[in-house]
């Protein structure tokens, strides 16, 4: 991780090498106090750390105290032109602000903001896309390219810094994935910012998921990024899901169950997904860490097995028939493998043995942590 400045949106630490939390963006009308507030409740359920919501006229900041009141996360104002509308909504309670304070009113107002920001200790997120970047910059730099992007919100940052304000937040997001990704590794070696890491406007959940897992990830393995965003057309919900899903390919989230299956081949002697799917679901509300696999065959499975804390490999079917279809093939055969232990042929419901047997596992850690 980065060596960043530190500081607190609410409860939560960011940056000095604290954990990578998780957002979203509510996309109700803010001025809907209930309607805003129960989605956020349902994006800190689907498992947001932080919710961001739009605040653009006053009747936003008169709905602001009902939601951030039963809000169970941080929530995070975004706001645009209005000097005004930050001010208010830091008075009110809110955690966080995102402007950009060349575009919100003279110096006074960028001073009036920090001054309120610096009494309340709200953190201040600098939000820069490849389609805010000013025209003089553009210009400069013949087009939008990284160095641009993140001179753009130096800019602004410098502004906040002159008016002696400090805890902030940079984002510098594109929809082109290598843009982004250069962009925030050029602000990662030359800032000594957190970072707010996302790709914009990825596109609809499928293809979206796969820009953002590239750039998040690819960045994420370099150690930059201090929260981060997937953006995605529709509903906020599945955005959580993804981004947890990136923090745990990437190895930041590790405490939970993560399952492996091969991807089947002719050998296969078992239903790999279908038994795949129903060990993922009936052991989502563990939390130790915890490695189960599920592979079809015994050329590769044992092999592949024995890497996991425990793991299944197929042996097809017994001999008292039956299908290797269904939810857990019922009279299938095969071997478990414990980390330490033997294997040990097992025949019958061989979803329900492995989800045992990890189940057993996982308590006895629990035990031990």
């Amino acid at each position: 991780m980065r060596n960043t400045r530190s500081f607190s949106i609410g409860p939560l630490p960011i940056g000095g090498g604290a954990p990578v939390t998780v957002q979203s963006m509510t996309n109700t009308d803010t001025r809907d106090a209930a309607a805003t507030l129960a989605q956020v409740r349902a994006l800190a359920q689907a498992g947001c750390d932080i919710v961001r919501l739009s605040v653009y006229d006053e009747q936003c900041l008169e709905a602001l105290p009902a939601i951030i009141g039963g809000a169970p996360v941080p929530l995070v104002a975004d706001i645009h032109y209005r000097a005004d509308l930050a001010v208010g909504a830091m008075e009110r309670g809110i955690a966080k602000v995102r402007i950009n304070p060349g575009n919100i009113g003279s110096v006074s107002e960028v001073r009036r903001v920090a001054d309120c920001a610096k009494m309340h200790h709200v953190p201040i997120r600098i939000g820069v896309n490849s389609g805010s970047v000013e025209k003089e910059i553009l210009a400069r730099e013949g087009g939008v390219t990284a160095r641009g992007m993140l001179q753009s919100a130096l800019g602004h940052a410098r502004l906040l810094e002159e008016a002696g304000f400090h805890d902030i937040v940079l984002s510098l997001k594109a929809s082109s994935v290598p843009l982004t990704v250069e962009a925030y590794r050029l602000a990662a070696k030359e800032t000594d910012y957190p970072l707010h890491v996302g790709v914009t406007e990825a596109g609809l959940p499928g293809a979206g998921n796969i820009k953002s897992a590239i750039g998040i990830g690819a960045l994420l393995l370099d150690g930059i990024g201090d929260t981060v965003r997937v953006s995605l057309t529709g509903s906020p919900i599945p955005e959580a899901a993804a981004a947890i899903d990136i923090l745990r390919a990437v190895g930041l989230r590790t405490g939970y169950v993560n399952v492996v299956s091969c991807p089947t081949c002719g050998r296969t002697g078992i239903d790999v997904a279908a038994i795949a799917r129903r060990v993922e679901a009936e052991l989502s509300d563990i939390r130790v860490p915890l490695t189960v696999a599920v592979m079809g065959c015994v050329v590769n499975g044992p092999g592949e097995a024995r890497e996991a804390d425990i793991g299944l490999a197929g042996g097809g079917l017994s001999r008292a028939g039956g299908s290797a279809g269904g939810e857990g093939s019922a009279y299938a055969v095969g071997a478990i493998f414990e980390k330490g232990k033997a294997p040990e042929k097992v025949e019958g419901d061989l979803a329900a043995i492995l989800i045992e047997r990890a189940r057993r596992l996982a308590r006895e850690r629990a035990a031990q942590a």
